[in-house]
């Protein structure tokens, strides 16, 4: 059935939004030429609805020198994201530029235009190799245009576009393998772990290998088919998917179902196939597996949720690759290897189900009520980022007292269950002190006390016409722009622990921080999104001394200390 909806959509006529923005070769088309052995032509074919500033253009030569270029006047207009009147161009402008060069040399052309709607371009370098005597193929056919913010192939996100570029299946899947079995470690697949435990302890005395890896089967199918699914889907309609997924009431829906669920773990009721439905299905099993099955795969496509607003490279990658061709079976069959990857060590809980989970009795007992405990922090983590800082301090000082006590009071495990009873009962009681003291992070409750972090200053900007400015203002500095959401567990991560890094804050000192706050997801947000083909945050885009973005320094997903080091070390040596 699900096949059934892709191949639909693969097929279904999609309109565009009407305020759909050209690339900016397309919006601005370059070209080049001699016009005689001392001058070269240059020229651009603007799109109707677009300008481009006369004061923007820059010109430079390897291989030749270069005189005063004569540019034609422009329109004057008062424009809004400089503050002052500038001269632009509609339709087309055609530049003179002279030259002195002996043989063929490199024509470098820089502009910047912008969209009638609002949407500033950043700006793009263009080139053309052009000779005096006009011999040179490539000046005849006007040159070649290269956007400097296009991707350079030794980047992650470039190896992943080139492989999904290439169409070639048995080139994409084992690499999107590869990449979801990488991502099975971060804290948006983590969370499944637990889940899928509880199911397959809840099996009792019946679990076995055979049976533990069919329940993992099931519950990594529902997840890996609607995963893909709603990769599709953002491909196809746009961004602001990830943001509709984290809104509070989804999050809150998921959490209230992973605490209905922990309650299965403490004993108030039995997680069962209702006794009507069961009657009818042992008709068709004798062990009633499919009415579970069912049930175990509907708990693996709700866990998409969880994975899916979850922004990293190879996501991002296949989400564009969608978005600019349609192509819903190489981007879709991506998505898919992806998940299954991020899948694998769900399966090895399954096929070591027989052997490393306990069968029936008292320790059985023991350990239901632990991974009760875990769906009860799971609910917690999920609904913790659209809470006040302090709630979630709460909830986890109560969980952590709570499991406490009952550990110290367990009789079976003996002076182990009191030691480990009392380190949770610690650790809920700092909590309690953090919270109780003013602390507002959970990672690091006391750290207000201690030693508080110095916190990176951003300049908030909340539309393309503030980023425009902000970047015009940076005076020949390097700038990084941080795309933020209140809902985004890894934009928080890389601000408590990378960004507080001292390294890092000395890396930031010659530089101008510029963070995007797209918590909102309203038009202006969506429209920063899209201005650099992003689906949602945690993304970071660098721009160099002249504001040009520096494309293949673009940080998508968290990245700890030491490696954004490295990707701040390329950023700044561009």
């Amino acid at each position: 059935m699900v096949f059934v909806v892709l191949w639909t959509l693969s097929m279904a006529p999609l309109a565009r939004a009407a305020d759909d923005f050209l690339d900016p070769e397309k919006a601005f088309q370059f070209s080049a030429k001699m016009v005689d052995a001392r001058t070269a032509e240059v020229t651009y074919k603007i799109a109707d609805g677009y300008y481009m500033y006369r004061e923007r253009f820059a010109f430079k030569a390897d291989g030749g020198t270069l005189g005063e270029p004569v540019v034609p006047p422009g329109k004057v207009k008062f424009d809004e994201t400089f503050q002052k009147n500038v001269e632009t161009y509609h339709q087309g402008v055609t530049i003179r530029v002279p030259v002195e060069a002996d043989g063929a040399f490199t024509l470098k052309v820089t502009g910047q235009g912008c969209a009638d709607k609002g949407l500033c371009y950043p700006p793009m370098e263009s080139q053309a190799t052009l000779s005096p005597n006009g011999v040179m193929p490539l000046a005849a056919t006007g040159g070649t245009s290269k956007a400097i913010s296009g991707e350079a192939q030794d980047s992650e996100m470039g190896r992943i576009e080139a492989a999904l570029k290439s169409g070639r299946l048995i080139a994409i899947l084992p690499l999107f393998l590869l990449l979801g079995i990488g991502l099975s470690f971060t804290p948006c697949v983590l969370p499944m772990v637990p889940i899928l435990s509880s199911i397959i302890v809840g099996e009792g005395a019946r679990v076995s290998r055979g049976r533990g890896f069919a329940l993992s089967t099931a519950y990594s199918l529902g997840m890996a088919l609607i995963y893909t699914a709603l990769g599709i889907a953002a491909g196809l309609v746009g961004e602001g998917l990830a943001a509709t997924l984290q809104n509070p009431w989804v999050l809150g829906a998921f959490a209230m179902l992973m605490a209905v669920l922990s309650l299965s773990m403490f004993g108030v009721y039995h997680l069962q196939v209702p006794a009507v439905i069961q009657h009818k299905l042992m008709k068709v099993s004798d062990r009633q597996a499919s009415g579970k099955m069912i049930g175990v795969f509907a708990m693996g496509a709700i866990s998409a949720l969880i994975v899916g607003p979850c922004v990293a490279a190879p996501l991002a990658g296949a989400l564009l690759y969608i978005s600019q061709t349609r192509d819903v079976v190489i981007g879709g069959s991506a998505l898919f290897a992806m998940a299954i990857g991020m899948s694998v060590p769900l399966l090895l809980i399954g096929v070591s189900a027989g052997a490393l989970l306990p069968r029936a009795g008292a320790w059985m007992e023991s350990v239901k009520f632990f991974f009760g405990v875990l769906m009860l922090g799971l609910a917690l983590w999920i609904v913790s980022p659209v809470l006040p800082g302090w709630l979630p301090m709460l909830g986890w000082a109560v969980l952590g007292i709570g499991y406490g006590a009952y550990l110290v009071w367990l009789k079976q495990w003996g002076w182990v269950s009191k030691v480990v009873g009392v380190s949770f009962a610690v650790l809920g009681l700092v909590q309690l002190v953090g919270a109780a003291t003013g602390g507002r992070d959970a990672l690091a409750p006391l750290a207000h006390l201690l030693s508080p972090a110095k916190k990176a200053e951003f300049a908030r900007v909340k539309s393309v016409q503030e980023l425009d400015a902000a970047i015009a203002r940076a005076n020949g500095k390097t700038v990084m722009l941080d795309f933020y959401a209140d809902w985004c567990v890894s934009c928080k991560e890389m601000e408590k622990l990378t960004f507080s890094d001292p390294r890092v804050q000395g890396q930031f000192a010659d530089m101008v921080l510029v963070q995007a706050d797209v918590t909102a997801n309203n038009e202006d947000d969506k429209a920063l999104l899209k201005r650099f083909k992003l689906f949602g945050p945690p993304g970071i885009i660098f721009f160099d001394k002249q504001g040009r973005e520096i494309r293949d320094a673009r940080v998508i997903g968290y990245q700890d200390a030491d490696k954004f080091l490295g990707s701040l070390h390329h950023a700044k040596n561009r």
